[in-house]
């Protein structure tokens, strides 16, 4: 098993979910970047369950203790390392899973992947608990960026049916980006808030789950950054959002509906603006053509996949006895999950951009 990745940027992340802890490794960082403490923990503290009813009851305070690569919060440029602890754990919820797997889970693959070996409780290192070390290596990596004039932030674009209102996909305003960056549930358009979560709790209270969709953005991103074929800023980019165990699709730009338009329609046309910079008059690409950069902002949309633990009868099988059967989940979880993931591929975003601008 590799859970590493990174040319430039390397990081590594271990633990399990009911383990004694989970972590990040981080290669390669440039040495002297101040690392404002308070904000990594806003950002930690986004992805920390048990904020609301739309997430799982299970507190976790995911305080990051700091090992090595850090000093008077100042990079050193050493490997920097962080471990979080698990202190909030019930793995008897767990017991029968190795029996009975469940649906929409890693359990039968991994049970047929490492030999019955895996460690299945909470999830194991399939859990989305591992997201807290990406999300710290993330907040790391953001903090870098934003001195060099780059900004991200994410919005839930979509609860089941219900949407919000989409960025601007050639303007992004800051004020927006500082906004929905300190925001658990970040919407464009706040009116949305009461809908999607009455959406989501009707769902909780049916034992049920829902997912959605993500609109990532990345702004003062230069021209010219990123390599055409398998090296291109859209590969890079999924590579590590795919890395997030609920994604099931991404798409950039106009996406998917590009399909729907004609070359004169898609094509993003260029100008000079006012102060003399070229940019694009529409953004249907996602500021990327070619696999490179052009100056415009880098915007996406990722697909959350509903909850796969539900309390709602579900049928499996019997590892045992080799036969048919049902199951009903026990334990604590999210009924949606993509509030809680929105700074998680903020975070993916960071990472990648710091390995493609080979910081």
């Amino acid at each position: 098993m590799s859970s590493c990745w990174g040319e430039k940027i390397k990081i590594s992340i271990f633990g399990e979910s009911h383990g004694k802890g989970i972590g990040v490794v981080l290669d390669n960082l440039p040495s002297g970047e101040k690392i404002d403490m308070n904000e990594l923990l806003m950002f930690m503290g986004r992805r920390s369950p048990g904020k609301d009813k739309t997430s799982t009851p299970r507190l976790e305070k995911d305080f990051p203790n700091i090992l090595s690569g850090l000093l008077n919060d100042t990079t050193t440029g050493t490997p920097l390392c962080a471990v979080i602890e698990n202190t909030n754990t019930r793995s008897q919820d767990y017991g029968e899973m190795l029996r009975y797997p469940r649906p929409g889970h890693g359990d039968y693959t991994g049970h047929i992947r490492y030999q019955g070996f895996n460690d299945i409780r909470g999830g194991g290192h399939f859990s989305g608990r591992l997201t807290a070390p990406l999300v710290f290596a993330g907040s790391i990596c953001r903090q870098i960026l934003k001195r060099k004039g780059i900004n991200i932030a994410s919005h839930i674009y979509s609860i089941g049916e219900i949407c919000d209102t989409p960025f601007n996909p050639v303007k992004v305003d800051n004020e927006l980006i500082q906004r929905i960056n300190h925001e658990f549930f970040p919407l464009v358009n706040p009116d949305c808030e009461k809908d999607m979560r009455d959406y989501i709790e009707s769902k909780r209270l049916s034992g049920d789950s829902t997912g959605g969709i993500i609109e990532c953005v990345a702004t003062g991103m230069p021209c010219g950054v990123g390599n055409p074929m398998f090296g291109g800023v859209e590969n890079v980019i999924s590579s590590v959002v795919f890395g997030v165990p609920a994604v099931k699709g991404i798409e950039f730009g106009t996406g998917f509906d590009i399909t729907k338009m004609t070359g004169s329609q898609a094509n993003d046309q260029y100008a000079y603006d006012e102060n003399g910079n070229v940019i694009t008059l529409t953004n249907h690409n996602g500021g990327i053509t070619g696999g490179i950069t052009n100056g415009m902002p880098i915007l996406f949309r990722v697909a959350i996949k509903p909850t796969p633990s539900i309390s709602v009868t579900q049928k499996t099988i019997d590892l045992i006895h080799k036969k048919n059967t049902e199951l009903v989940i026990k334990g604590r979880h999210d009924p949606c999950i993509v509030p809680r993931a929105t700074v998680v591929i903020e975070s993916a975003l960071a990472i990648a951009l710091m390995d493609i601008l080979q910081i």
